[in-house]
């Protein structure tokens, strides 16, 4: 198989505004569902008459911080994973506001995880479609001044009031919009704001300390690939699949470890591994395998350092299942990346 390429342009389908009622939040939801408000949530603001429908009030209040620092933003998905930005893709964007997607058909990321870009609170987990067209919209507050969005989100993981961390799953990519705009293909709309007066107060994206390449650009995720329980380990997916791999895939297995897919476009080969996060130098139970659709599936399997793997298999235009395990967490993909 090869790596999947990017969405066109032409997937986008434009978010517009309408007025309306905006769904409470205390609860998780998945896809267009309203949800229910939970009974001890916090009330929703009623928005002043002049209030732009894009600038919805915080469910909760946060205790403002003094300090002006922006925080180190990394890239809104798992570590490794390689994803396209496009600020221009539709013109419901007034600035530097940022469309995400990796697979080549309109729902090809629907479902694929969404984390932190940087530790806060939730200040908003609710449905906004009827409002503003953003769909199931997680908003952050990072203190300072600073939030990030995340909206048309398939399903909420966090609630209003809940405080996470970097690289924390927030909720599942999606297609959640006002009524009126169901052909909307999957995506992750992200921002990055400072202070009020929308659209002024919408600030260029930075992640792992670098400005993002407007309009378009595709980068590597950085968020929360530092390893714990012991150290950093040494080790990367690319190290041990070797020259010409590149991470396309990944799949968190708990704190223990990651389970990575990448693919050698010389070679037309699959490279599966999994890195350790915990018990890092000590013998554990780890596993890697990759299946070539039609052919018997490979496996690694034993107690490992620091990383089992590397299992490789040619798969050009073919489907692979792979996967992976590390401590009591195991990942099993279905046939997919059939490109």
């Amino acid at each position: 198989m090869r790596p999947r390429g990017v969405l066109t342009v032409g997937f986008f389908l434009l978010a517009g505004l309408m007025s309306g009622q905006a769904a409470s939040a205390g609860s998780i939801v998945t896809a267009g569902a309203t949800p229910t408000p939970s009974p001890t949530a916090t009330a929703t603001p009623t928005p002043s008459p002049t209030a732009h429908p894009d600038d919805p009030p915080n469910m909760v209040d946060v205790p403002p911080v003094s300090t002006l620092a922006a925080p180190r933003f990394q890239l809104p998905f798992p570590c490794g994973q390689r994803w396209t930005g496009n600020s221009s893709a539709s013109s419901a964007h007034r600035a530097h506001e940022i469309d995400f997607n990796r697979g080549n058909s309109p729902d090809a990321d629907l479902g694929d995880t969404v984390v932190a870009a940087a530790a806060g609170t939730v200040v908003i987990s609710a449905h906004q479609g009827s409002a503003n067209g953003f769909g199931n919209l997680v908003k952050i507050d990072h203190g300072g001044g600073w939030q990030t969005f995340y909206a048309h989100l398939n399903s909420r993981s966090v609630a209003a009031g809940a405080r996470v961390s970097q690289g924390q799953k927030i909720g599942t990519l999606g297609k959640t919009t006002k009524p009126s705009n169901s052909g909307m293909s999957a995506h992750l709309h992200y921002e990055v704001r400072q202070g009020t007066g929308y659209p002024g107060n919408i600030r260029k994206a930075v992640f792992n300390g670098v400005t993002f390449g407007y309009p378009i650009q595709t980068l590597t995720s950085k968020n929360s690939c530092g390893g714990g329980g012991g150290g950093t380990n040494p080790h990367t997916p690319e190290k041990v699949c070797g020259s010409g791999y590149k991470v396309i895939d990944s799949a968190a297995l708990g704190s223990a470890g990651t389970a990575y897919l990448l693919f050698n476009s010389a070679n037309g080969q699959n490279c599966v591994t999994t890195i350790k996060k915990t018990s890092l130098g000590t013998a554990s139970a780890t596993s890697a395998y990759l299946e070539v659709k039609g052919k018997p599936r490979v496996t690694d399997s034993g107690n490992f350092t620091y990383y089992a793997g590397p299992v490789r298999a040619a798969a050009a235009g073919k489907c692979v299942k792979w996967g992976g395990k590390a401590g009591t967490a195991t990942y099993n993909s279905p046939f997919e990346h059939c490109d």
